[in-house]
């Protein structure tokens, strides 16, 4: 069995919509900086939505290797699309399941650095603060500056090479 050397930059596609086009420009951008890069679209991995009953009957097999593509991947850009003014269920859903998995499960947080991203349909700016307060009490590291889209106001290329820039200045958390 041979493993792939871990990427640099894991870009979290939140929807297979306008958040999965925005993930592959910031992964083709990052490409574009030399950067390895992996996209993973939070939409194909099979998880039931996380509830006490979905827990009972056992965990998913596909939160193993769901743990294992975040742990390998120093440094996230998350990518979300804006539900209701906040966070969308598969994000939330995802999270959810990792907590439970392990003793420390903050280990994938703590002191990761982390870009967010959304396309909304909406303002974005209450889901980029939901966001960002999640993942501050979970222990990453989020970048200052964000990037919000929508129809009217497409993601520039010079934007999201600065957001990466910016996020590979962040140093990881050294195993």
């Amino acid at each position: 069995m041979t493993t792939r050397p871990s990427p640099d930059l894991l870009v979290i596609a939140c929807s297979n919509g306008e958040n999965l086009k925005l993930s592959e420009r910031f992964a083709a951008l990052a490409q574009a900086q030399n950067l390895s890069v992996e996209v993973l679209d939070l939409t194909l991995v099979e998880l039931p939505l996380f509830t006490p009953r979905a827990l009972a009957a056992g965990t998913p097999p596909a939160l193993a290797g769901l743990q294992q593509t975040l742990m390998a991947a120093p440094r996230w850009v998350i990518c979300a699309p804006e539900y209701n003014g906040s966070i969308p269920p598969v994000l939330t859903s995802a999270i959810a399941w990792l907590s439970v998995q392990g003793d420390d499960f903050r280990a994938l947080f703590n002191e990761r650095p982390v870009a967010i991203a959304t396309h909304s349909g909406g303002g974005g700016h209450t889901l980029m603060a939901a966001l960002r307060l999640q993942l501050a009490h979970l222990g990453a590291h989020v970048v200052g500056r964000q990037l919000v889209s929508n129809s009217s106001n497409a993601a520039k290329d010079d934007s999201i090479a600065d957001l990466i820039r910016r996020l590979i200045q962040l140093q990881p958390l050294q195993p």
